[in-house]
């Protein structure tokens, strides 16, 4: 290629340069790298001269020049002449110091030049950077950074400069007057500096190893007293940093003597800095540098400085470190290497420095000290070696400190402490105690919540950290076994240390486990001389409590016993045989338990029996009393652990039960009594529980020390006991009085039953009964369950022995009493569950209670309990009363419940009678329909119940009549699909019985199983099933049932009842009425037609109310059924109703399609009305303005909508089907009339009804295929959405096309019948019905279907008919269907040949075809019956209508573009072997190359398909391969390689040829498509940069370098960017 073509193009890149898209920045700069690459020397040049001709350029132009020099230079420096390098450095220098002024981005691209030309030309840069560096002047900020920069990337090759540079440099120093100058300087010694300390460090690899450091001391030196005294002062911080880094490299370059000299100054000048800097990492950095240096030298005047120095570097150690910010992290890492080198230098000194300061008290402080306190024992251990107790008392201070932030420290120093033997010296012990400590804090935060403070350390991080501290010393630091075991068993029993019992028990454990072994002596602990350790009994009882809540204090159940199993031996030694048997299956249950699931009282359990087996086998009288002494003092330590205490009460019941020595057990119930906090429920049930446990060994001395307590002077209002308790407890007399009375009933409960009788009366309700009058309800709760726990024990006693109860009546007054005293609308205490269990208790006993009282009793008790707002319910918190949580409100809620059953149990079986029954149920009965799900349920259970308990105790002596079992199934049976599950198993269970219930009064046996009626218990599984169909099924089979069985008075009742039933409270429950109503009628209706006109009324006042869809349809069911005989009626109300139809008549339409008879009646009948009726009238819309709107006529309209609904029933499948042809044809064309078409204006409201004409007939047409079972048809039209598009004007034609396509697909048999329907529409007066029609057929010609069914010739004349409908769709249409049977019967083609191409010609040249669509459909048509005709019918034509469509291949409309194309494409075989065609063909391969990339993919689709079947008219094999091969329509084409590839084919295939394509590609250059514009600069590209020379000839460079700078200035950037990449082809 010439140069001029290269310069030109280089030119344009560099006048694009700056062009404002930084991605077509970015292309120019590649392809000028590209260029320069190839042609460095040349490319350079003009580089050069471009900035040379254009002095006044924008700086950002200049830079991305002066960049791509650059890189070019980085790149080919070894290629560049040397005269080439010269004048780039002249040029670069020139650049960089033109401006006197600093501009950073121009000189600094200037002076990278000048460091990558250095990397290999040093001594030609240094000589013209040196010129410019003379001595006396001042020079050029730039040219200082070069020497800098050159110093860093060319170590080897500048340090041989720097002696004569720093001499030369020296006097500048004190001619700097500008903060930058003196910054450029500053910074420029930091570089010489580091550079000679790099030199120095390498010699070995340095081409001159005789440098040495004095080399460079005295100029050093000069430098750094400019620097030091002058510079050091300023005001600007970036300068003073800067300062300070170049002085701190300098340092290690000065004389010993001149360092030494310096160092008194130099320090407290670094220190001072720290004041006036914000950015410390620089100065730590330098200071860092400084020390070394001293140290190195072994400065004596570094002491002097050592105060101050460390005062400083404590500051700096103390600051926050932010990890998000790495100088902060740097900073502090620079500090520690600081006091690492000091603490070689001066470790006495450092030391005692460090342990003064962390007796500050200052959190900043004392981390920091403590920071440097761990460094330093990590990292300088043999000189710490001396000072481990010192150390060890000094942290004393720190570990008092309330701050986490100063106690993490401290854990972190006592880490470091333990690895290097600090913990095992005197003191070490009060480390592991505040290790211990800290694994026993408390949460911070409630769950959930997170901390404000980003730097914030929570106890739960420092829990944590201690943990795994204390699991660390256990398991790694193998020195500190004896130091932890035993003494760690310390902190198990004080309180404070509860939360660390986890961590603490598993380090004991594994040290425990390691010493028993390997069989070491100190396993076995001698609680004698171990004082400090807790007594064997109290560790024993403090773990074992410590396992009732397994799972709290973070999970320290297991953990516990898994300890105790450890030290069974340490214990007693006859432990080690049961504990190895009986806690590992304790230890596995909660291995498989979780908080909810493990059973608390069974666990509970298994502990006390537990114990009592150990003190079994311990068989030590004596141990066993100092255990229960130890544990009676324990029990304070429990006192924020209520439910611990209440266990370890039980504890001390099960050890006095084992003790034989009366006096101790008497003394420590004493102790019990007196010592209780009686103010906690927990804790007097508790201790009722120990006594009562106690009692089963020594009743006479418990009911002894009871009675002695109850007259102690605790109970009166004297200043004795009772006012040190009041002192001490804030006791109130109630609540010890509460005590006393759960002692005597768990006394009486867990006493033996040969001698609890006869104490009941005289010894225990003589002492309790004087309370009865309480309204304390402490006591009242006492008493309930005292005498619940009484009537208990009395019941396992009269099993062996007779006992008449006489004070039963007065005890279950009082106990009503109670309950009457409770708040009717609120839950708050157990009273109501606990008297209804006592009751229940004593319901048993004799004597039986009168019918009054068993009456009071059980409508105390009944609405008590129902009256109660649901669970869930809320209630206000009030003054005096706390709110329940959520938890303890369900287990009182449901033990209330539970009572209440029990209770209707007992009280049902004294009267089992029909009037028993209902005395009963009548409390009952008016809350089972209550609006309240909760009391709902609460009825329908408590009836289940009831009724179950009566049949159980039920025996028939005469013949009775169940007077209300009509009433009580109406009631009931509609519960059986009640919301509530549980409501619908109960109702099921209700039904069962009562039927049962009739069974039996009807005479039949006990042992009688109606099968009818067992069946029921069936429907129970389905009913838990919540689907509605299953439920309804299920109470239809009921209704079944019931119907059998009910006798013929009481069915009025029923139906009476379920009328009620349809507007009940639970939709559930209407639904299932109205089904038990219909399956009733059509059972036995029969005899109910007196009431059908009133039924009906009804069902349409109930109808206006309803608003469950299930149950209007079933109420249209029971239409039906009395539509069956009035059929006439019901139609002529439906079709009078107003438009759009109501819920109501909508349903009563569609529940008539049921009955096939009706459904075929009326479906005849209407679409003889559709066929002779107008289907709109034309309505002016305004005077004023004129024009007209389709208004569709009322009945034809009303009687669309009613089929649609009718069809909708299922059951109307068999009539829709007989007439199925006639039906679809009906309604398409019925569609086709409607679309566009506005409802009639009710006459009422005088508004258009709303309801859309269109949609009602798409809707009935769509139920019509549902109906058909045409499911294919109807799935392939969802997926289309043809249905919305049938319904609007603008999409009509399409979903007419999608409903044709999908019958004839899927419905092909059923077409000749359709075809034949809709024939005689075409000629129809509606424009709109002809081309519904037309779409329609025009469709079906394009399946082969038709040919099969011999429909074609029928569908072909319809079609040429329509070419000359006034109507532009229609003919458009039937264009469209001549076309299709090319798709549909390609073997017709032929036969049909002339008519088509006369069709299709004149069809590509209809006038009248505004939007271009006829002549769309010809082409496209055309093309499709081009590939069918055989080549004698075209063979003329082809080149006539190749030149017909060329103009249309660069048409605007993507739809003409397109199908032009695939018509050239298809025209390709009529033209094989013919030189014009293949001439053709070359003619527009560069237009269909270039559509390759064009906007719209339909017609990249069509391109790629246009060359595919042309590809072997071009005449190169290696082009016919690669068409065929890449541009298949699934896969992506990369154009870029595919034009690369394509171009060398084309040079080499047809060199003659080039010339055309270049030019008819730059025609392209125009194109108004970016995409186009920017394929056409690719395809030039690469036509370049494949070319050989001797082709270069057949190329207009001056045309293709003209067009490429024009689409260089193009508005779109992706254009821009490809012209760019093109010219880096130009070579």
């Amino acid at each position: 290629m010439d140069e001029t073509g290269v310069e030109q193009v280089t030119l344009a890149l560099l006048d694009a340069a700056n062009d404002k898209d930084s991605e077509v920045q970015e292309q120019v700069r590649k392809s000028m790298l590209t260029l320069g690459k190839q042609q460095p020397d040349r490319v350079l040049a003009m580089c050069q001269d471009y900035l040379l001709k254009h002095p006044k350029l924008v700086v950002g132009h200049r830079v991305v020049i002066l960049q791509t020099i650059e890189l070019v230079v980085g790149c080919r420096i070894e290629e560049i002449s040397s005269s080439r390098i010269k004048s780039i450095i002249s040029l670069a220098s020139d650049e960089m110091t033109r401006s006197k002024d600093v501009i950073p981005d121009w000189q600094q691209a200037a002076s990278n030049i000048l460091v990558a030309i250095g990397n290999k030309h040093i001594n030609d840069i240094m000589e013209e950077i040196l010129s410019k560096f003379q001595p006396g002047v001042l020079p050029h900020f730039f040219v200082v950074q070069t020497l800098a920069n050159l110093s860093d990337s060319n170590v080897y090759g500048m340090v041989p400069f720097l002696n004569a540079i720093l001499g030369t440099m020296l006097p500048m120093l004190n001619m700097a007057k500008q903060d930058n100058m003196k910054w450029v300087f500053s910074s420029a010694l930091c570089h010489f500096s580091d550079s000679i300390l790099e030199y120095l460090a390498n010699l070995d690899k340095a081409p001159d190893p005789t440098v040495r450091k004095d080399t460079f001391s005295g100029e050093i030196y000069a430098a750094f007293d400019i620097l030091f005294n002058n510079w050091l002062q300023s005001r600007e911080p970036k300068l003073r940093l800067t300062v300070a880094e170049a002085v701190g490299s300098m340092c290690h370059l000065m004389a010993n003597d001149k360092l030494e000299e310096q160092i008194p100054k130099l320090i407290p000048a670094f220190l001072s800095l720290y004041k006036k800097n914000n950015e410390h990492y620089i100065i730590s950095k330098s200071l860092c540098q400084v020390i070394d240096a001293s140290v190195n030298m072994g400065s004596r005047v570094l002491e002097t400085q050592l105060e101050s120095l460390l005062f400083a570097l404590h500051q700096q150690v103390s600051a926050p470190i932010d990890y998000n910010n790495p100088p902060t992290v740097k900073n502090h890492n620079e500090v520690l290497r600081c006091f690492s080198l000091l603490a070689n230098a001066f470790p006495d000194r450092l030391v005692m420095f460090v342990l003064q300061k962390l007796e500050n008290s200052n959190e900043r402080s004392r981390t920091g000290s403590l920071s440097v306190l761990r460094h330093l024992i990590n990292s300088a251990t043999s000189l710490m070696e001396t000072k481990k107790l010192l150390i060890l008392a000094s942290i004393r201070q720190p570990m008092a400190d309330h701050s986490n932030k100063v106690k993490k420290r401290v854990v972190q120093v006592i880490s470091a402490m333990a690895h290097h033997g600090y913990l095992e010296l005197e003191g070490g012990e009060l480390m592991v105690r505040f290790i211990v400590q800290h694994c026993a804090l408390p949460d911070t935060y409630q769950r959930g919540q997170r901390p404000t403070d980003p730097e914030e350390v929570t106890n739960e991080a420092l829990r944590t950290m201690c943990d795994n501290t204390l699991h660390l010393l256990t398991t790694t630091v193998g020195r500190l076994a004896d130091v932890l075991w035993p003494k760690l068993l310390y902190y198990l029993t004080p309180s404070q240390y509860s939360n660390a019992t986890t961590p603490l028990c598993k380090s004991l454990i594994v040290l425990g486990n390691k010493k028993k072994n390997n069989q070491e002596t100190s396993f076995k602990i001698d609680f004698t001389q171990e004082v400090n350790l807790p007594s064997p009994q109290t560790l024993m009882i403090r773990l074992l409590v410590n396992a009732v809540f397994p799972f709290s204090s973070r999970g320290h159940g297991a953990p516990s016993l898994s300890l105790l199993q450890v030290l069974s031996v340490n214990i007693h030694p006859k432990t080690e045989t049961v504990w190895d048997k009986e806690i590992p299956p304790l230890l596995s249950l909660l291995e498989e338990s979780t908080p909810e699931s493990l059973d608390k009282k069974q666990w509970n359990e298994k502990l006390l029996k537990l114990l009592s087996k150990t003190l079994a086998a311990i068989d030590d009288d004596k141990w066993t009393c100092q255990l229960a002494a130890e544990s009676t003092r324990y029990l304070s330590t429990y006192n924020n652990f209520l439910e611990e205490k209440s266990f370890l009460y039980r504890c001390i019941g099960v050890t006095l039960q084992q003790s034989f020595n009366k006096e101790v057990v008497k003394k420590q119930l004493q102790e019990i009594l007196l010592t209780a906090r009686h103010n906690d429920a927990v804790e007097r049930e508790g201790i009722a529980m120990g006594i009562g446990l106690c009692a089963n060994s020594h009743l006479e001395g418990t009911l002894a020390k009871l009675d002695e307590f109850g007259k102690s002077d605790a109970f009166k209002k004297s200043p004795s006991i009772f006012n040190l308790l009041k002192e001490r407890n804030d006791v109130e007399v109630e609540k010890v009085k509460s005590t006393l009375i759960l002692c005597y009933g768990q006394v009486a409960l867990n006493a033996p039953p040969e001698k609890i009788l006869n104490r009941i009366d005289q010894d225990i309700l003589r002492c309790i009964s004087k309370h009865f009058n309480t309204k304390d309800l402490t006591m009242k709760v006492s008493l309930v369950q005292s005498v619940g726990l009484i009537a208990k024990a009395i019941s396992e006693c009269v099993k062996k022995q007779g006992f008449i109860f006489s004070r039963k009546q007065e005890l279950i007054a009082v106990m009503l009493d109670f309950i009457k005293a409770e708040p009717a609308d609120l839950l708050r205490t157990p009273i109501r569950h606990l008297v209804m269990n006592t009751c229940a208790a004593l319901m048993p006993l004799d004597p039986a209670l009168s019918e009054n009282e068993s009456f009071d009793l059980l409508k105390v008790c009944v609405n008590s309990v129902f009256s109660l707002p649901p669970e869930t319910n809320t209630p206000e918190k009030t003054k005096e009363e706390e709110i329940l949580d959520p938890k303890q409100r369900k287990a009182l809620y449901k033990d209330t419940l539970a009572a209440l059953q029990e209770l209707l149990k007992s009280v049902v079986v004294k009267d089992p009678t029909p009037d028993g029954l209902q005395s009963v149920f009548k409390h009952i009965e008016s809350w089972l329909s209550s609006g309240h799900d909760h009391e709902r349920e609460r009825a329908v259970t408590a009836t289940a119940h009831v009724l179950a308990y009566y049949l159980d105790n039920l025996t028939v002596k005469n013949m009775v009549s169940f007077h209300n079992l009509g009433a009580l199934l109406g009631r009931l049976s509609p519960r059986c699909s009640d919301p509530r599950p549980a409501v619908r198993t109960s109702a099921i269970d209700c039904i069962y019985t009562l039927l049962y219930i009739q069974l039996r009064y009807e005479g039949f046996s006990l042992d009688y199983k109606d099968e009818g009626v067992d069946c029921l218990l069936l429907f129970k599984d389905r009913l838990e099933n919540p689907d509605h169909s299953v439920l309804y099924k299920t109470c239809s089979d009921l209704t079944k049932v019931m119907s059998k069985r009910l006798p013929q008075q009481q069915l009025t009742t029923f139906v009476f009842m379920l009328f009620e039933g349809l507007v009940d409270s639970q939709p559930n429950c209407c639904r299932a009425s109205s089904v038990i109503l219909n399956t009733v009628l059509k059972n036995r209706g029969g005899g109910l037609q007196d009431l059908v006109p009133e039924m009906l009324e009804v069902l349409h006042v109930r109808l206006q109310n309803i608003t469950e869809e299930q149950v209007r349809v079933a109420v249209g069911q029971t239409v039906l059924i009395l539509a069956s005989q009035h059929l006439q009626i019901v139609i002529n109300t439906l079709v009078n109703q107003p438009l759009p139809y109501d819920s109501w008549t909508s349903e009563m339409w569609m529940a008539l399609g049921a009955d096939p008879v009706v459904a075929n009646q009326i479906i005849e009948m209407v679409m003889e009305k559709l066929l002779i009726m107008a289907p709109y009238v034309d309505k002016k819309e305004s005077m004023m303005r004129g024009g007209s709107t389709k208004v569709a006529t009322n009945q034809p309209l009303a009687m669309t909508c009613g089929l649609k609904e009718l069809l909708l029933n299922g059951q109307s499948q068999e009539p829709a089907v007989s007439v199925f042809p006639q039906l679809f044809s009906c309604l398409t064309v019925r569609l086709g009339a409607s679309v566009g078409v506005s409802a009639p204006k009710d006459s009422n409201t005088k508004h258009a009804a709303s309801i859309h004409v269109a949609g009602v007939a798409a809707d009935a047409l769509r139920i019509l295929l549902a109906r058909a079972q045409l499911d294919e048809v109807m799935k392939r039209l969802d997926e289309d959405n043809a249905w919305d598009a049938m319904r609007e004007p603008s999409t009509h034609v399409n979903g007419v096309t999608l409903l044709a396509r999908a019958m004839a697909k899927h419905a092909g048999p059923r077409l000749p019948a359709i075809v034949e329907c809709l024939c005689p529409s075409l000629n129809n007066i509606y424009e709109c019905q002809r081309v519904t029609v037309t779409a329609f057929f025009s469709e079906l010609l394009s399946h082969h279907v038709v040919t099969e069914l011999m429909l074609i010739d029928v569908l072909m004349n319809n079609m040429m008919e329509r070419i000359s409908d006034p109507c532009c769709t229609v003919r458009m249409l039937a264009v469209r269907g001549l076309g299709n049977i090319a798709v549909g019967s390609p073997e017709k083609v032929n036969k049909y040949a002339k008519e088509l191409l006369a069709a299709m010609s004149s069809g590509m040249e209809e006038k009248d075809d505004p939007g271009k669509l006829i002549t769309l459909e010809a082409m496209s048509g055309l093309s499709k019956v081009l590939l069918h005709l055989d080549k004698k019918n075209v063979h003329l034509l082809v080149v006539y209508i190749f030149m017909k469509i060329k103009p249309f291949l660069e048409s605007e409309n993507d739809d003409i573009r397109c199908a032009s194309i695939l018509l050239m494409g298809n025209l390709s075989k009529f033209g094989s072997g013919e030189p014009v065609f293949k001439d053709q063909i070359h003619n527009v391969l560069v237009s269909l190359l270039l559509h390759l990339v064009d906007p719209n993919p339909k017609v990249v689709k069509a391109c790629k398909y246009a060359m595919r079947v042309c590809a072997p008219v071009v005449g190169s094999e290696q082009i016919t391969a690669m068409f065929q091969n890449h541009l298949h329509d699934d896969k992506s084409l990369h154009y870029g390689e595919f034009i690369n590839d394509l171009t060398k084919y084309l040079i080499q295939d047809f060199p003659g040829m080039l010339n055309f394509y270049h030019i008819s590609v730059i025609q392209f250059f125009k194109s108004n498509w970016p995409e186009v514009r920017a394929g056409a600069a690719m395809f030039i590209g690469f036509l370049l940069g494949n070319l050989q020379e001797e082709h270069l000839s057949h190329l207009n460079m001056g045309t293709i370098t003209k067009g490429l700078v024009m689409l260089l200035q193009d508005p779109d950037p992706v254009v821009r960017g490809k012209a760019a990449e093109a010219m880096g082809h130009f070579h």
